[in-house]
C-alpha cells in the first residue's frame, strides 16, 4: 500500500501531544479512543481538520479569505496526503423560528415543486408560492412564523369595568381625554356603560380587531376617522414599526402581550390559498407535519407516473432520516428545538445525499443521545459514508461504535500532561488483548446496585400531554439517585426539562450547553478561585488585587489582556499574533515581579488543576480545586479559556461548582457524554456523593452502567414520537426486567 493511501502526521506537538507521528488509513473508519483530555481532539480537530481547512482556504483569493473561517497552522513538523475535511459536530443547528427540519434537510423545496405542479386547485406559477418564507405563501397575520403576539386579556382589559369607567388598560386609553379612548366612547358602536364581561362575541371582536370608517366628535369638532380595534392598534403601534423594537415597545409587548399560536393559520405558517391546494386530499402542511415514518407510508399512495421523479427523491431523503433513527420527528419541527445529537445526525444524513467522494468526514461522539438499541443505525450511516469513497474519523467512547472501526488509535495513557501519547493502533480484536486502559474497560460492565436507597417521599409534576406525552406525570423519590431512560424521542427531555423543571423552578439543570464563555473566562474565574488568588497575591505583596486581573489594572498595556494582537493587513485577512510585550501571558510585565510562594501570576495560571491542588494551602481555594479534580478535570490548566472546553467538560465544571450544595434537586442531562469507559465509575461516585449530602439527583441517560447503579429508574417509550410518551416502568432497577415492551430492559440484562 503506497503512502498516499494514508494521512501522515510527523511529530505533532499540538496542545499536550508529545511528538506524535501517525499513519491513518484513507477510505476506512478510524476511531480515536482514550480518556477525556488525552489528546484525541488535538490530533483530529486541532491538527487534521485545522490544516485541511487552512490549505483549502489558501486556494481562494485574499479577498474571499476575509469571509472564510480562520485556521491556524498546527504545531507539527509535517502533515501529508490530506483531503478536504468536513466536521460533523454536535453544535445545535440553531437558526431561528423560520428554520425547520424540512428546510435544513432540503426536503421542503421538493414538496414545494410537487404542489406547484400537481396541487389542486392550482396556486401560483412557481414553487416559491408554497414557501412560508415568501410573501406569496406565508400567512399574512404571522408572516409565516406560525406564532404571533396576542393580547393578555387580563392585562389589557378589566372585565368587570365598563368602557366609560376605564376597562381598557392599554397605553393610550388610560386617560379620559385620550384621542383613542374618546374615539371608542363617541363611536356609537358600543354600550359604554355595559361591563366588558357582558359583551357579546361580535361586540368583543369589534372592540379587539374591528375596522370601521366613522365620523366622531373630538374636542368639539367632528372628524372623519378609521376606527381600529384595540388589539390591532396595539399590534401596529408596537410591533409593525419596522426595524428593531424600541425599549418602550418591548416593555409594552412583555406587559400586555404574549407569543402564542397564530389564530389565523393555527400555527401552520401558510396562507389560506396554499392550504386549500391539495394532492389526494392532503395539503403541504398535512404532509410535512406527519411523523417521518408515517409520511413514508403516505407517499407510497402518490403513485401517478408524472410525479414519480420528485416523490422518489423525497422518499429517499425522508428514508435516510428514518434509517438514522429520527423517525419520530416531523419536517415541521423547528431546528432550534433539536438536541446536539439529533442535529449531528441530520447533518450526517445531509452529506450522505451528495455525490462528492474522497472527503474526510470527522465526527465528534456521534453516539451521544442514542439509546443502545439505535447505535447500529449510526454504525450503518458511518459505513455508508466510508463506502461512498470517503475517510471517516470518529472520536468516540461507545463500545458498540468502536467495535465497527477498521482501524483504532488509542491515545493516553491519561489526560492533560499525563496524556498525549499513542498507546495502541490496530484492530478492535487486538485492542481487547492490549494492555491499555481502553482495552481493559471495554468489556467491563458494572453490576446492578444490590442495595438501593429506599423511596419514601416523592415529588411529582402535574400530568402533561406536551409534545408526544400521553397525559403522564414524573414522580421522583426525594433524596435518591433516579435515572430517566428510553429511546431517543420517547419524551424524556420533554417530561423532565420542560414539564417537571417548570413546576420546580429551583431544580438545577446541569446540561452540556456552553458556559456563555469568552476567551477571557476560565475555570478559575468560573468557580470563584481567581478572586481568592488575587486576594492572596495582594496580601503577600501589599498592593491592590486589581493588579492580578488581566481584565483590570493588571492587563498588558499592549494587548489589553487578550494575549494576542490582531494585525490589520488592509487588503489581506486580519491576522492574530502573540503579543510581543506579554508573550501571550495577558498581564503587564511589571505584575510578574510580584510573587506568591516564588511563583508569579502567569506561572500559576499555567498550572494544571492537579498541580494547583498541591501548590495552594488556602482552604477556600483547595476546596474548590478538589471539586474540579473530583469531576475528572484535573488536567485543565487554571487559565484555559472556557470557550475551548467541550460540552462534556463544561457540564462537569458545572457539577464541580455545585458539589458543596445540600437539599437541592439536580437534573443531569447525559453526564457520561465525553467520558471514557474508565471514568463512568467516577461520575457515578460523584452522583452518589451529591445524594449522600441530601440532594435529589435526576439523570437523563443512555449508559447502561449508570442505569444499573441507580436507586430508581423511570423508563419511557415504548418507542419515539407518537409511539412514545408513556411511562413503561418506574421503580427499583431490577424490576424493569419484567417489562416486555421495554427496549431498556433488553439491553440492561
Amino acid at each position: 500500500m503506497s503512502n498516499e493511501q494514508f494521512i501522515e502526521i510527523v511529530n505533532d506537538r499540538e496542545n499536550n501531544l508529545k511528538n506524535v507521528s501517525l499513519k491513518i488509513p484513507k477510505n476506512k473508519i478510524t476511531v480515536f479512543t482514550g480518556v477525556s483530555g488525552s489528546g484525541k481532539s488535538s490530533i483530529v480537530f486541532d491538527t487534521i481538520a485545522q490544516e485541511a481547512g487552512r490549505q483549502l482556504n489558501s486556494t481562494y483569493s485574499s479577498f474571499t479569505r476575509l469571509y472564510l473561517p480562520k485556521y491556524k497552522r498546527p504545531d507539527a513538523d509535517e502533515i501529508h496526503n490530506l483531503t478536504t475535511a468536513i466536521i460533523i459536530d454536535q453544535k445545535p443547528l440553531g437558526g431561528n423560528a423560520r428554520s425547520i427540519l424540512g428546510t435544513i434537510s432540503d426536503i421542503n423545496p421538493l414538496f414545494r415543486i410537487l404542489f406547484s405542479r400537481f396541487g389542486k386547485p392550482k396556486y401560483g406559477d412557481a414553487s416559491n408560492a408554497f414557501s412560508f418564507n415568501d410573501p406569496m405563501g406565508m400567512c399574512p397575520k404571522c408572516d409565516g412564523v406560525g406564532k404571533s403576539y396576542v393580547l393578555k386579556m387580563d392585562a389589557a382589559l378589566d372585565m368587570d369595568k365598563t368602557l366609560s369607567t376605564g376597562a381598557i388598560k392599554l397605553p393610550g386609553y388610560t386617560t379620559k381625554t385620550s384621542f383613542y379612548l374618546q374615539t371608542i366612547l363617541n363611536s356609537g358602536m358600543f354600550d359604554n356603560d355595559k361591563p366588558i364581561k357582558d359583551f357579546s362575541e361580535e361586540e368583543m371582536e369589534m372592540l379587539l380587531n374591528g375596522e370601521e370608517s366613522l365620523k366622531v366628535e373630538f374636542n368639539g369638532a367632528e372628524r372623519n376617522i378609521t376606527y381600529e380595534g384595540i388589539e390591532r392598534q396595539f399590534y401596529r403601534r408596537n410591533f409593525q414599526t419596522g426595524g428593531d423594537l424600541s425599549s418602550t415597545a418591548r416593555k409594552n409587548l412583555e406587559k400586555f402581550a404574549e407569543m402564542a399560536t397564530c389564530n389565523e393559520c393555527h400555527g401552520m405558517r401558510y396562507n389560506k390559498k396554499v392550504l386549500a391546494s391539495k394532492i389526494d386530499g392532503k395539503n403541504i402542511f398535512d404532509l410535512t407535519n406527519m411523523q417521518l415514518d408515517e409520511l413514508l407510508k403516505e407517499l407510497d399512495k402518490f403513485n401517478r407516473d408524472q410525479m414519480q421523479s420528485i416523490v422518489k427523491d423525497i422518499k429517499k431523503r425522508v428514508g435516510d432520516l428514518v434509517d438514522i433513527g429520527l423517525d419520530y420527528l416531523s419536517l415541521t419541527r423547528e431546528t432550534t428545538s433539536l438536541s446536539g445529537g439529533e442535529s449531528q445526525r441530520v447533518k450526517t444524513v445531509k452529506y450522505l445525499s451528495n455525490s462528492l467522494t474522497g472527503l474526510t468526514y470527522i465526527l465528534d461522539e456521534p453516539s451521544t443521545g442514542l439509546h443502545p438499541r439505535d447505535v447500529h443505525r449510526l454504525n450503518d450511516l458511518l459505513m455508508k459514508l466510508r463506502d461512498n469513497g470517503n475517510t471517516v474519523l470518529v472520536v468516540e467512547h461507545d463500545p458498540d461504535v468502536i467495535k465497527i472501526a477498521d482501524h483504532i488509535i488509542d491515545v493516553g495513557p491519561r489526560a492533560g500532561i499525563h496524556g498525549g501519547e499513542i498507546m495502541y493502533t490496530g484492530s478492535y480484536d487486538n485492542l481487547l488483548k492490549s494492555d491499555t486502559l481502553t482495552g481493559k474497560y471495554l468489556q467491563n460492565h458494572l453490576p446492578f446496585n444490590d442495595s438501593p436507597r429506599e423511596a419514601n417521599d416523592f415529588i411529582e409534576s402535574s400530568a402533561s400531554s406536551l409534545h408526544n406525552l400521553k397525559n403522564v406525570s414524573l414522580k421522583i423519590p426525594k433524596g435518591l439517585f433516579s435515572v430517566i431512560t428510553g429511546v431517543a424521542g420517547s419524551g424524556k427531555s420533554t417530561l423532565v426539562e420542560q414539564v417537571f423543571s417548570k413546576e420546580y423552578p429551583d431544580a438545577v439543570i446541569i446540561d452540556q450547553s456552553p458556559l456563555h464563555a469568552t476567551s477571557r473566562s476560565n475555570s478559575a474565574t468560573y468557580t470563584g478561585i481567581m478572586a481568592e488568588i488575587r486576594k492572596l497575591f495582594a496580601k503577600a505583596n501589599d498592593v491592590s488585587d486589581g493588579l492580578f486581573s488581566y481584565n483590570s489594572t493588571g492587563a498588558c498595556p499592549e494587548c489589553g489582556g487578550k494575549g494576542v494582537i490582531e494585525m490589520n493587513l488592509s487588503f489581506m485577512e486580519n491576522s492574530e499574533i502573540e503579543c510581543p510585550v506579554c508573550h501571550g501571558g495577558r498581564y503587564d510585565p511589571k505584575v510578574l515581579e510580584y510573587k506568591l510562594k516564588d511563583k508569579n501570576i502567569v506561572e500559576i495560571m499555567n498550572m494544571t488543576i492537579e498541580e494547583a491542588v498541591d501548590f495552594f494551602d488556602d482552604k477556600k481555594i483547595s476546596s474548590k480545586l478538589s471539586h474540579i479534580q473530583d469531576v475528572g478535570l484535573d488536567y485543565l490548566s487554571m487559565g484555559q479559556p472556557l470557550n475551548t472546553l467541550s460540552g462534556g467538560e463544561c457540564q462537569r465544571l458545572k457539577i464541580a461548582k455545585e458539589l458543596n450544595k445540600k437539599g437541592n434537586v439536580f437534573i443531569l442531562d447525559e453526564p457520561t457524554t465525553g467520558l471514557h469507559v474508565s471514568d463512568i465509575e467516577n461520575i457515578i461516585r460523584i452522583i452518589n456523593n451529591l445524594v449522600d449530602k441530601g440532594n435529589t439527583v435526576i439523570v437523563i441517560e443512555h449508559n447502561t452502567d449508570v442505569m444499573r447503579s441507580a436507586d430508581w429508574i423511570v423508563d419511557m417509550g415504548p418507542d419515539g414520537g407518537s409511539r412514545g410518551g408513556q411511562i413503561l416502568y418506574e421503580g427499583q432497577v431490577a424490576g424493569i426486567k419484567k417489562v416486555k415492551e421495554s427496549y431498556t430492559a433488553e439491553y440492561l440484562f
